[in-house]
């Protein structure tokens, strides 16, 4: 069986999500299980790097598959691309080592959000950053991002609806970037809980509107408590930017 490993971008903003559901097939790896299906005549199960909910993008989200087929990597790409939906896109693939897993292997991910602060929002990036009108105090942002850098228990910062056992993360670094109103904000960590990343955001555009300090982020932090921090940013300015292996 050879291992295939692809990079995929999406505009997830008509998708439920990258996780196939059994009661819905209208998500990313449904999409691409589907026709990988139909060219291999195999049932294959593709791995992703990570799932991203319903409405949110990827620009180097990483999968990988097994497969018996024989086709070349370049025909198995064009295939894809011709009859995967437009807003799919399979930007490179190849062959790697079996031992390869696109989850298990990943040392970090690189979160994108994007922040459209001009007083009237831009009809061309609608879909992909969310419209703030008020101006946002970009130091203020940065001076609050500072308390989520390294390990941290990350309870305040997750959906109710996460599973997981433990809800300790490391933030390896936030970054911003800003020109013509046009916010970016780069997220980087060892690995990230459900909402965890828009719960961030959220708190950091309350921090920039003057809703809350700098400082009171520490609190939040400590208080390992959803209820006290602030709303869940928009779904369609997140983007999965990078996995990092």
């Amino acid at each position: 069986m050879r291992n295939i490993k692809m990079i995929v971008q999406y505009d997830g903003s008509n998708f439920k999500g990258f996780q196939r559901l059994k009661d819905n097939d209208n998500t990313i790896q449904g999409k691409i299980e589907d026709v990988l299906s139909i060219l291999t005549e195999e049932k294959v199960e593709i791995i992703g790097s990570g799932r991203t909910d319903m409405g949110v993008h990827a620009m180097g989200q990483v999968v990988n598959f097994k497969t018996g087929c024989k086709e070349s990597v370049e025909k198995i790409q064009r295939y894809l691309n011709n009859y995967l939906p437009e807003s799919i896109v399979i930007k490179e693939i190849e062959e790697v080592d079996d031992r390869f897993h696109s989850r298990y292997n990943a040392k970090s991910k690189v979160y994108l959000y994007k922040i459209d602060n001009n007083k009237c929002q831009n009809p061309f990036s609608r879909k992909y950053s969310y419209h703030i009108e008020k101006k946002l105090n970009l130091d203020l942002m940065k001076e609050a991002s500072e308390y989520l850098i390294g390990e941290h228990d990350f309870s305040s910062f997750v959906s109710s609806k996460s599973k997981k056992k433990s809800n300790i993360r490391k933030i390896e670094s936030i970054s911003f970037q800003e020109k013509n109103d046009l916010m970016e904000i780069y997220i980087e960590g060892d690995g990230f809980l459900y909402n965890m990343v828009r719960i961030i955001v959220g708190t950091l555009i309350d921090v920039g509107l003057k809703k809350i300090k700098p400082e009171e982020v520490q609190e939040i932090l400590e208080a390992k408590d959803r209820t006290v921090a602030c709303d869940t940013a928009l779904a369609k300015g997140l983007f999965l930017f990078k996995v990092q292996y």
